[in-house]
C-alpha cells in the first residue's frame, strides 16, 4: 500500500468545529466575531500567531511557546503582553469542552490592529487585534500512521524570516496546495540545494542511526516540537546532528519524518517519487513517536 495522501488542512485536524472564540477581550460564538476591514492583519498579513497543543487540558510546553511568541512580537514591533494569553488559552479549552480532551490545540494571533492603510506602522500605534480559537486534535490510527506519507520538494520562495511565525503564509499555502495537487502528504522547502523544512513543520532525516535536522536560523521555524523530539532522542541514546541536509543526501536517507504541533511525529516513506529507505516506516520514527505519545499522554 502506498503512502497516505494529505488530509484537508494537512495536519489531521479532524473533530469538533470551533464554537466559542476569543476576540479582543471577549469570548463569543464564532459566527458573531467580526474584525474591521481596515485591520492590518486583513490588509497586510501584519501580525504573528502561535499554536499551542494541549494534552488532557494541559498546555504543552507553554513557556517555550510563549517565548517564541514574544520573540516574534518583538521582531515585528508589536507591543503586547503575550503572557496573559495563558489564561485565554485555558478558557478557550474549557468553553469548547476540550479541557479534558486527549489532545487539542489553541490558536492565537495578534495583529498590529485597525488603522488607515499605510505601509509604515501607524503613529500613534493602534491597539493590537487579538483573536483565538481551540479545536480537537485526533491522531491518526496506528495503521494509518504506519503507512507514512509521501512528500515532494519545491524551491523555497518564502521571505528570509521563516523563524518569525507570521500570519502572512501565502508561500506555505501554495506549497501545501502543491502537495495536494501531487497527491502527496507534504512539501519540503529547498533553498540553495539544502532541504530545510516542511510546509508547516520541521524536517528530520536518519543516516545510519544518526538523526539530522537543519540548524536553527532565519530560514526555518524554531519548532517547539522539534526541540522536544531532539530531547527525546537524547534520552533514548540517539545521536542528533543539527546540520545542513543537501537534497541528494536526503534522497539517500534511511528515514525521513516531520515534527510539529499538529504533526507530532509523522513519517515519510517517499520523497519526489523515490522510496525512503525500504519504503516503509523505520524504527527511529516509530520509537520517537511512541516516546512522544508516552510523554504527553494518550494511547
Amino acid at each position: 500500500m502506498g503512502p497516505a495522501p494529505a488530509e484537508p488542512g494537512g495536519g489531521l485536524l479532524r473533530g469538533l468545529p470551533m464554537s466559542i472564540v476569543y476576540l479582543n477581550g471577549k469570548f463569543l460564538p464564532a459566527d458573531e466575531a467580526t474584525v474591521p476591514v481596515n485591520d492590518r492583519g486583513f490588509l497586510f498579513g501584519d501580525g504573528i500567531y502561535e499554536v499551542t497543543p494541549a494534552y488532557g487540558g494541559r498546555l504543552f510546553r507553554w513557556p517555550q511557546h510563549l517565548a517564541r511568541m514574544e520573540r516574534g512580537l518583538a521582531a515585528i514591533g508589536i507591543e503586547f503582553d503575550a503572557g496573559a494569553l495563558k489564561d485565554v488559552k485555558q478558557e478557550l479549552l474549557a468553553r469548547n469542552g476540550l479541557d479534558g480532551a486527549e489532545a487539542a490545540y489553541v490558536y492565537v494571533q495578534v495583529t498590529r490592529g485597525v488603522a488607515p492603510r499605510t505601509h509604515h506602522f501607524p503613529d500613534p500605534p493602534a491597539p493590537p487585534t487579538v483573536y483565538g480559537f481551540a479545536n480537537r486534535y485526533l491522531r491518526p490510527s496506528m495503521a494509518e500512521w504506519a503507512r507514512g506519507i509521501g512528500a515532494i520538494t519545491i524551491p523555497d520562495q518564502r521571505w528570509a524570516r521563516a523563524d518569525i511565525k507570521a500570519i502572512s503564509l501565502l508561500a506555505n499555502v501554495l506549497a501545501a496546495q502543491a502537495a495536494v495537487a501531487a497527491g502527496a502528504g507534504n512539501t519540503i522547502f529547498v533553498r540553495d540545494g539544502i532541504a530545510l523544512e516542511g510546509s508547516h513543520n520541521n524536517l528530520f532525516a536518519v543516516f545510519g542511526g544518526v538523526l539530522a535536522t537543519a540548524p536553527k536560523s532565519n530560514y526555518i521555524l524554531h519548532g517547539v516540537t522539534r526541540d522536544f523530539v531532539i530531547e527525546l532522542a537524547g534520552e533514548m541514546g540517539m545521536p542528533v546532528e543539527e546540520r545542513a541536509i543537501p537534497l541528494p543526501e536526503l534522497y539517500e536517507a534511511d528515514e525521513v519524518f516531520f515534527t510539529g504541533t499538529t504533526t507530532e511525529v509523522k513519517p515519510v516513506v517517499e520523497v519526489d517519487g523515490r522510496p525512503v529507505g525500504d519504503g516503509t516506516v523505520g524504527p527511529v520514527a516509530r520509537r520517537l513517536f511512541e516516546g512522544f505519545v508516552a510523554a504527553v499522554g494518550g494511547r
